[in-house]
């Protein structure tokens, strides 16, 4: 773990954020006391696309009052 002032912060910041690597971090002081952390960002946090259809089949029963008004809620639907 890294320690800098605000001001050495500002005058670096490009170096200290290519110089981080995974799981290091910089705290960012000022007064002495911490303000603020740089911490890398997850490489392997890439989204991909939803692929639709994939859980096609995965549903193997259903009751036959699937969408049937429950007990507790028939006040609600009067």
């Amino acid at each position: 773990m890294t320690t800098v002032t605000i001001q050495e912060a500002q005058s670096r910041l490009t170096d200290l954020i290519h110089r981080l690597s995974p799981g290091e971090e910089v705290v960012i002081t000022e007064n002495d006391q911490p303000v603020a952390r740089i911490v890398p960002t997850s490489v392997g946090a890439k989204k991909t696309a939803r692929q639709l259809g994939t859980m096609k089949g995965s549903v193997l029963y259903m009751a036959l009052d699937f969408d049937a008004p429950l007990e507790d809620f028939k006040e609600y639907t009067r």
